[in-house]
């Protein structure tokens, strides 16, 4: 079978999106696939290009913008080119983190306090910080921590607000939970998917930002994550639960704050979660008995079944 690896885009994940590519490549040979690696300038052009590239179907490693939101799975589809991982519908759903936290909510999954708000609206950060103490600032649809700060200070508020409206059209304010950061990887569709072993994160810089993410070394990650048997069944269920309420396939990632007294909150679903070394969908495999050329098949195939 012959897969295109699709990476690289427009979004400010390109750089991540081309290492995943990379990676992906050559993990996806070692399970025995013939693969060519495409830079993808637009959705239009990989679809005239499709012809030429000869591939039985795509392995999308796009990070942000319309390699995740669900414009590039919708041309893939019109076009019948099989691809991995969620459909159109989720992939919008889930970029959207107003959205995809409404319906985590709506769904019985807690997410932190939080607002969305346009740069139209006025936001009184000062009141915020009294009620919340600290809080988030980031970009509704951007991933790999772009665009996040974390303040308790007014001035640096209205700073970060500022910067989000350079790379988007609309912010998500929420209470900062202090505590633990984990993440679940979830492998299957609807009542089939299960989760992997929970992975809690300790970055060495307290902050889990772009730097601490793909840098090695930068962080310590620990998998499966040191959790007592009735937080793990609490973080999985919450994981699968995310997973089916925003109609993700094959696979997905969904992140959560743990408080200091225990409560569970979940933060965002990732559709196209990265692939490079440090990534944390691969670690998670790995505690589960699953290699990355392994884990990359399984993809493939569980992928791929939709389209027949």
């Amino acid at each position: 079978m012959k897969i295109a690896v699709l990476c690289g885009g427009v979004s400010l994940e390109r750089e991540v999106s081309l290492n995943s590519g990379a990676e992906v490549k050559t993990a996806l040979m070692e399970a025995g696939y013939d693969v060519v690696l495409e830079d993808v300038k637009s959705v239009s052009d990989i679809i005239k290009k499709w012809p030429e590239i000869g591939a039985d179907g795509a392995f999308i490693a796009l990070h942000g913008g319309w390699g995740e939101d669900g414009r590039i799975q919708s041309a893939l589809e019109s076009a019948g080119i099989p691809y991995t991982g969620s459909g159109p519908r989720s992939c919008m759903l889930s970029m959207d983190k107003e959205t995809s936290r409404d319906i985590m909510s709506a769904s019985g999954i807690p997410v932190p306090p939080g607002i969305s708000i346009t740069p139209d609206e006025r936001v009184d950060f000062a009141k915020l910080l009294d009620e919340w103490g600290k809080i988030v600032i980031k970009p509704a649809s951007n991933g790999s921590t772009v665009g996040v700060v974390i303040t308790s200070d007014e001035v640096a508020a209205k700073d970060a607000i500022n910067t989000v409206w350079d790379i988007d059209t609309k912010a998500i304010v929420e209470r900062f939970i202090p505590g633990r950061e984990l993440t679940v990887a979830v492998f299957g569709t609807g009542k089939d998917a299960f989760a992997l072993p929970v992975i809690e994160i300790r970055p060495n810089s307290g902050f889990y930002d772009y730097k601490s993410k793909y840098t090695k070394g930068a962080t310590e990650y620990l998998c499966p994550a040191p959790l007592d048997e009735d937080m793990t069944r609490v973080v999985t269920e919450y994981s699968r639960g995310a997973h089916e309420a925003l109609e993700c396939g094959t696979y997905g990632r969904v992140d959560f704050r743990v408080s200091d007294d225990g409560a569970v909150y979940a933060l965002e679903v990732n559709t196209a979660p990265g692939m490079t070394g440090t990534s944390l969908v691969p670690k998670a495999a790995k505690a589960h008995g699953w290699g990355f050329p392994e884990l990359l098949d399984r993809i493939v195939k569980d992928s791929f079944k939709r389209f027949r």
